[in-house]
């Protein structure tokens, strides 16, 4: 991919991950995109396919590119959320806190259900055009275990998720992600705890110098993407959000490349 490609490439990466277009959306024409681009067709297909790779378009038809995401289900109707009586504190820290809610599901006899709230968390999965992923080989004491896992850490208030996400992989890597994509915002144990993860996938980084979080920081490596699944079998990656995130990329590979060359 030549100087003038590369850069039509982060120009339409950017612009995918602004937001500008919702899942489902079509992308213009090629016609379009290569007159509003300056370049040429067959450069094009080749960015075109590089997105379609990494997940960040699907193709539909001979050349009609759209933002993944759009869904055929419907949502179910007539159903009742629980109804929420009240909350108190049992126990409360700036790490986590214990509460007891005084709830009652459809149908069920009111009773108090514990909730335990935990810190706003951002994950980043760092590609390269290796196909490598970023991620540590570090301890932990919890569960007594070393293993693989992506770089993240707590959202600060009021800090855009993104900028916690970049810092980071900064923090406890060294390397500067390029362009960040966000994937998803999910809750790991969604019955009983709150904690909000949000996913990124970032594409290219720089390396910046040593991490300067030692705390958080382990051995660094570029691990080849075709490892994980051997690693998830042996039990080697923790956390959820590495897993949700790593999970992700390999599906949208796969997508791609079924795409491709279908």
């Amino acid at each position: 991919m030549g100087p003038k490609t590369a850069k039509v490439y982060e120009t339409l990466r950017t612009l995918l991950a602004s937001g500008e277009y919702a899942p489902g959306d079509k992308l213009p024409s090629e016609r379009t995109l290569v007159e509003q681009l300056g370049i040429g067709r067959t450069a094009l297909r080749q960015v075109l396919a590089r997105l379609v790779a990494e997940g960040a378009l699907e193709v539909r038809g001979r050349s009609s590119y759209r933002i993944p995401g759009g869904v055929s289900v419907k949502v179910p109707e007539g159903l009742e959320p629980w109804r929420i009586y009240g909350e108190r504190d049992i126990y409360d820290n700036k790490w986590v806190k214990l509460q007891l809610w005084d709830v009652e599901p459809p149908g069920v006899e009111r009773f108090e259900h514990h909730v335990v709230r935990l810190q706003h968390v951002a994950v980043t999965a760092v590609l390269d055009d290796q196909d490598r992923v970023l991620m540590l080989y570090r301890y932990r004491f919890v569960p007594q275990q070393w293993g693989w896992e992506l770089p993240g850490g707590i959202v600060d208030a009021g800090e855009d998720p993104a900028e916690t996400a970049r810092r980071e992989v900064e923090e406890e890597t060294g390397w500067r992600p390029k362009a960040l994509e966000r994937v998803v915002t999910y809750q790991p144990m969604v019955g009983m705890v709150d904690s909000p993860h949000e996913i990124y996938v970032g594409h290219g980084a720089e390396r910046i110098g040593d991490p300067t979080d030692l705390e958080e920081a382990g051995h660094v490596e570029w691990v080849p993407l075709a490892d994980i699944p051997g690693l998830m079998a042996r039990g080697q990656l923790m956390g959820s959000g590495t897993l949700v995130a790593l999970l992700h990329v390999l599906a949208t590979r796969e997508k791609g490349r079924a795409t491709t060359s279908s």
